[in-house]
């Protein structure tokens, strides 16, 4: 992520930040222009200081305290192109469930800014694509006894978030029974892209024989295949294969488990890059240098990556250490699993501009509460 700096006052600003604290302008960010913007109520509008000559709104969830992002007056639109994905809500009367809903929208917002800067597809419900990108956020039933806890997953274009998944006690309970070494929001929106981009990039582009080349044969029966994973567990070994103990459950999981991997080092790098982070430890013969100066989503060298990479995680988990916290990057990149993110890369780079990405747009209804 890139760091910002208020048009006004110059404060540095971080993405999430949706007032200056020095000046106390308000903010919103620009997808467009890929930057954060200090605005200046204009009538009912809004004039953003980083693009004087457009005229702006905010996004509806505005209002709902559950966006930043702004959409041009021009546009007949009343959500962001990130909000434009969202089907459906939780209950935001209820309190809790809004600052739950609060958390997972500025995990989208993040998963959002990666996938446009990537250069992927992001259609929408409303651009005629037969398998938009679509998000339910959906809690669970008040009484156990009358529907089923949701489950967070994809189906068709359809990435169905639990609302419990924002509860950091229930989360990290459930990232220790599971025994997960990781377990966030946005490592949840990264995943199950991974399922619709596999969809999209792999099976509409015609790259199903390649991927089983890399990540083996999908046609095994998931559900058998899950069934057995959770009875058994991964397999011994599994790590020189695999970058999760999951992603050895099945095929589909395993191109989820990376494609995530891949937005984490992209994101990860490109804020290293914002602050200028350079690594050049004493370490005698040892080879450490890393310093990321180069803008990642435009890397399809993926070696290029890791070398900056596998430095920048070593220094800080051991910076983690020195606070007594777990390792920020609990995970091992084997050879066979770099070869899985070398095809990621380059099914990313090879078909994002060959596969046709309808305009944004919305259907005009408004989003759906789920009570």
């Amino acid at each position: 992520m890139k760091l910002f700096s208020c048009q006004y006052c110059q404060q540095p600003l971080l993405f999430e930040n949706t007032i200056c604290e020095r000046c106390g302008h308000q903010l919103g960010y620009l997808p467009e222009r890929s930057t954060l913007s200090a605005v200046e109520a204009d009538g009912s509008n809004w004039i953003a200081l980083a693009d004087r000559g457009e005229s702006y709104r905010f996004c509806a969830n505005w209002e709902r305290e559950g966006c930043n992002w702004l959409v041009r007056t021009k546009e007949d639109e009343q959500f962001c192109r990130a909000c434009r994905h969202n089907r459906t809500i939780p209950d935001i009367s209820d309190p809790a469930q809004h600052l739950r809903w609060q958390k997972i929208e500025t995990a989208k917002r993040r998963l959002i800014y990666t996938l446009i800067n990537i250069g992927v597809p992001l259609p929408t419900s409303a651009s005629g694509d037969p398998e938009p990108l679509v998000f339910d956020f959906l809690s669970d039933p008040r009484d156990p006894s009358i529907g089923r806890k949701v489950m967070t997953g994809h189906d068709n274009g359809v990435i169905t978030l639990s609302l419990a998944e924002a509860d950091d006690a229930a989360r990290e309970t459930l990232r220790v029974s599971m025994k997960e070494p990781y377990r966030t929001l946005l490592g949840h929106f990264r995943h199950e892209v991974g399922h619709y981009y596999w969809d999209k990039l792999v099976r509409d582009g015609g790259e199903i024989d390649s991927c089983r080349e890399a990540f083996g044969d999908e046609s095994e029966d998931y559900e058998t295949a899950l069934k057995k994973y959770y009875e058994r567990g991964a397999p011994a070994g599994w790590r020189e294969s695999f970058i999760s103990a999951y992603a050895t459950s099945h095929p589909w999981e395993d191109f989820a488990e990376t494609f995530a991997h891949f937005l984490h080092m992209i994101d990860t790098l490109e804020t290293a890059r914002a602050f200028g982070l350079s690594l050049k430890p004493k370490l005698g013969d040892a080879v450490m240098l890393a310093g990321v100066d180069f803008d990642p989503h435009d890397v399809q060298d993926i070696d290029h990556l890791i070398n900056e990479w596998l430095p920048l995680t070593f220094a800080v988990n051991n910076i983690n250490r020195s606070m007594g916290q777990p390792d920020l990057y609990p995970f091992v990149l084997s050879p066979m699993v770099i070869e899985k993110l070398k095809y990621v890369s380059r099914l990313v780079h090879r078909r994002s501009t060959a596969v046709g990405d309808a305009p944004a747009q919305f259907e005009g209804r408004e989003v759906r509460d789920a009570v």
